[in-house]
C-alpha cells in the first residue's frame, strides 16, 4: 500500500451535513486515495479519490482534525466551510502521522504568507480575470525550514502544552486542525531516521509484501522495530501476535493462541479446522487477516506451526502458503526455546518443519547492538549465546563476582530461573522492611484481569514499602533515563504515590499508565497501574525485553539452552553485573539450532540479501569453528 508524506491510501467515509446535522450525502469507499494538491493560485486542497469514484476535491481551509485514535489508524477532518467531514480508517499510523503533519506544517506556512504584504488570497473575480487555466499539482515535500517554522508557531503559543485553551484561542488558531506538538515531534514510530540501514531494509521487505523472517542477539532492536512495522501497515487487516502474553503486549497485539481459535494446538488437523470454522468471530479474523505478524517465533514449537498453517489454508480457502497471508516472523532461536514434550516432539523448532521453507521468502539478521555499548562485554554474549565459553571468558565473567554494584540504597537484581524463587525472594525481603504498606490495585477492563495478568507485565496488586526495591516497567522519559528496566528504591510517598529515587539519582513520582492489549476478538482491554515492580528478584523469563543497569545472578539452576544467554544479556554493561558462581558447563546451544543458523548465514551470503557483519574468525576457519561448536553441543546433550 503506497503512502508519504502527501499520499495516504485508506478506508474514508465523506458526509455532507446540514447546520442541524441531518446528512445529506455520503461517499463510503473501502479502499481511498487521499492526496494533498495545490491549483494554479497555490491553494490547497484534500482530494479524495478511488478507482470507481471521481475525485471529490476539498479546499483545506476551516478545517478541524480529530486524531484521538490515529494509533489506530483513524482520524476525521471536519471541513467546516463546506459542510463536510472526512472519516479516515484503516490508514498505516505512521502513513497517517505523516500526512496530517503535512497538513499542519502546510497550513501554517500559508497563514504566514496571507499576513506578508502580497495576500496568497485572491477574490472570486480576480481569479476568474486571471486567464489561468485550471491545474493541480502534489504539494511540495516537508522540508526542514518547514517544520522549525512549525515549531517556532508553537513555543510562542505554550511551552507545555501542544496548543491553548480553546477559549484563549484565535478564531484562525481553531481552523489549525491537527494539534502541532504530537504531529511532527520526533518519536519512534513517526521518524524514519530512528532506523539503521539493517532495520531499514526489513521493513522495505515488509511493505514489498514479502513472507520474510528476522532474528538477531538480544539487544538489536527487533521488538523495536515490529512496532515500526505493525504501525506502518493498515490495522484492520494486520494482526500482531506473540508466543507470550508479555511480548504480545510490547506490540500492541494478542497471544497466537488466542488469534488462531485452536487452543493448545492438541488433536489433529482436521479437528482444529472443524474447530476454527465452528468460531464465527475466529473465522472471520483468518479471513480477513492479510499480514500476520508472530514475535518471539522462537518459543513456537514446530507441531504448532505447521497446525497453524493448515487451519489457516482449510479456513481461507486457499491452497497458498498460510492461505496466501504474509507471514511476518521475529524472534531468535538461540534464546528460551519451545517449551515442549521432550519424548514426542520430533520437531521442536519452527525451521524443523517442511513448510517453514514453503512460507518464507527472505531471511534477515539484524547486527547492531543497542542495548549494550562496551565491545567487550557485547563479544562476550555473542559467544555465549552460541554456547562458546574461552578460558578468558569464564575469567572475566567470575571476575565480576567481586563487584559492588550497589549504590546509593539500590541493590541489585536477582535473576531466578524458576518464577517462584522470585517472587519468594521478593516477598520475603518486603516482610523485612519496617513502615507501612501502600497497596496498588490494578484498573481493569471489564472481567478481564485473569487475561491482563497473562500479557502485561504490569502487576494486578503492587504492594510497596519505604525502602522497596523496585523496577521501572514503562518507558517514561528516555532522555532523563526513566525507561523501562531502571532500577530504583521507593524513598517516599507524595499524595499516596510512590517516589523513587533511581541508579542516576533521578527522582521520579509514579503515576498511573495504561498498558493496552488485544483479546480474541480483536477489541482493546486496558490495564492502569502504577508503573513499578518489586525488584530484588525477578525472573528470567519475563526479564525478556527488559534491560537492567544493576543485575545478579546465579546460572547454577540453568536448565535450557539459552538461558543463559538470556540472562546475561539483559545487563547494560559488565561494570553493572555480579555473576555469583559462574561455571561454563551452565552454558549451551542447541545443537540443531547451530545447523540452523550455519545455513541460514550460508543463504544471506549466497543470496547478497544483507551483509553478516564481523564474522567468528577469518573466512577460512568460520565454518569449521561452527562446525566444532556443533559438535560439542551434540556430546554435551
Amino acid at each position: 500500500m503506497e503512502s508519504g508524506e502527501s499520499f495516504l491510501s485508506c478506508a474514508a467515509t465523506v458526509e455532507w451535513m446540514t447546520a442541524q446535522g441531518s446528512v445529506t450525502r455520503k461517499i463510503t469507499l473501502k479502499t481511498a486515495s487521499l492526496r494533498l494538491i495545490r491549483n494554479e493560485f497555490r491553494e490547497m486542497f484534500m482530494e479524495v479519490s478511488s478507482e470507481k469514484q471521481a475525485a471529490t476535491r476539498l479546499a483545506l481551509k476551516g478545517i478541524n482534525v480529530f486524531k484521538k485514535f490515529m494509533a489506530e489508524g483513524k482520524a476525521s477532518i471536519k471541513f467546516q466551510e463546506a459542510g463536510c467531514t472526512v472519516f479516515i480508517s484503516n490508514a498505516p499510523p505512521t502513513n497517517l502521522v505523516y500526512f496530517l503533519r503535512t497538513i499542519f506544517v502546510k497550513m501554517t506556512g500559508d497563514r504566514e504568507q496571507s499576513t506578508n504584504k502580497t495576500p496568497s488570497k485572491q477574490t472570486v473575480r480576480a481569479k476568474l480575470l486571471s486567464g489561468k487555466a485550471q491545474a493541480f499539482e502534489e504539494i511540495s515535500p516537508v522540508t526542514v525550514a518547514d517544520l522549525c517554522n512549525a515549531k517556532n508557531k508553537i513555543s510562542k503559543s505554550t511551552t507545555t502544552t501542544p496548543s491553548p485553551p480553546a477559549k484563549k484561542r484565535k478564531q484562525e488558531d481553531v481552523a489549525r486542525g491537527p494539534a502541532p506538538k504530537k504531529l511532527y515531534s520526533p518519536s519512534p514510530l513517526t521518524t524514519a531516521s530512528t532506523l539503521n540501514p539493517e532495520q531499514k531494509r526489513v521493513l522495505e521487505a515488509c511493505l514489498g509484501g514479502k513472507n520474510i523472517f528476522f532474528t538477531g542477539s538480544a539487544g538489536t532492536g527487533k521488538s523495536y522495530l515490529l512496532k515500526r512495522i505493525v504501525a506502518a501497515l493498515p490495522p484492520d487487516v494486520t494482526m500482531p501476535t506473540a508466543s507470550t502474553g508479555v511480548a504480545a503486549c510490547h506490540i500492541g497485539g494478542t497471544t497466537l493462541h488466542a488469534f488462531a481459535g485452536i487452543g493448545d494446538g492438541s488433536g489433529t488437523v482436521e479437528k482444529l479446522c472443524e474447530k476454527a470454522l465452528k468460531l464465527p468471530l475466529v473465522a472471520q479474523k483468518w479471513r480477513k487477516c492479510k499480514h500476520l505478524i508472530i514475535d518471539e517465533i522462537s518459543m513456537v514449537d514446530g507441531a504448532y506451526f505447521e497446525k497453524l498453517e493448515a487451519v489457516a489454508r482449510h479456513v481461507r480457502r486457499n491452497d497458498k502458503p498460510f492461505g496466501g497471508i504474509q507471514l511476518i516472523l521475529c524472534g531468535d532461536f538461540l534464546q528460551l526455546p519451545p517449551v515442549v514434550d521432550k519424548t514426542k516432539a520430533a520437531k521442536k523448532f519452527c525451521f524443523q518443519t517442511s513448510c517453514w521453507e514453503k512460507c518464507i521468502d527472505l531471511c534477515f539478521e539484524l547486527k547492531e547492538v543497542h542495548r549494550q555499548t562496551d565491545q567487550e562485554f557485547i563479544s562476550i554474549l555473542n559467544s555465549i549465546r552460541i554456547g562458546r565459553v574461552t578460558k578468558e571468558i569464564s575469567e572475566r565473567l567470575v571476575q565480576t563476582a567481586r563487584q559492588k554494584i550497589e549504590s546509593d540504597g539500590i541493590l541489585a537484581t536477582r535473576l531466578c530461573s524458576h518464577t517462584n524463587d522470585s517472587k519468594m525472594i521478593n516477598n520475603s525481603k518486603l516482610r523485612d522492611l519496617e513502615g507501612e504498606e501502600k497497596v496498588y490495585s490494578a484498573q481493569d477492563s471489564d472481567s478481564a484481569t485473569s487475561l491482563l495478568d497473562m500479557q502485561t507485565i504490569a502487576p494486578a496488586k503492587l504492594v510497596l514499602k519505604v525502602g522497596a526495591q523496585v523496577m521501572l516497567l514503562k518507558n517514561i522519559n528516555v532522555n532523563a533515563g526513566l525507561v523501562n528496566g531502571a532500577r530504583g528504591v521507593v524513598v517516599k510517598f507524595d499524595e499516596g504515590l510512590p517516589v523513587v529515587r533511581f541508579k542516576n539519582k533521578k527522582e521520579y513520582t509514579a503515576k498511573t499508565e495504561r498498558w493496552y492489549v488485544k483479546n480474541a476478538n480483536g477489541s482493546l482491554l486496558c490495564r492502569r497501574q502504577v508503573p513499578l515492580n518489586l525488584a530484588w528478584a525477578f525472573s528470567i523469563h519475563k526479564s525478556q525485553g527488559l534491560t537492567l543497569d544493576c543485575v545478579e545472578m546465579s546460572l547454577s539452576k540453568i536448565f535450557e539452552a539459552g538461558q543463559a544467554y538470556v540472562a546475561l544479556s539483559r545487563a547494560q554493561s559488565l561494570n553493572t553485573l555480579r555473576v555469583l558462581d559462574f561455571d561454563s558447563r551452565h552454558v549451551w546451544a542447541d545443537p540443531s539450532v547451530l545447523e540452523f543458523y550455519q545455513k541460514f548465514r550460508r543463504r544471506l551470503q549466497q543470496m547478497e540479501i544483507i551483509p553478516l557483519g564481523r564474522p567468528l574468525s577469518d573466512k577460512t576457519n568460520r565454518k569449521g569453528k561452527l562446525r566444532d561448536i556443533i559438535e560439542k553441543q551434540l556430546r554435551r546433550k
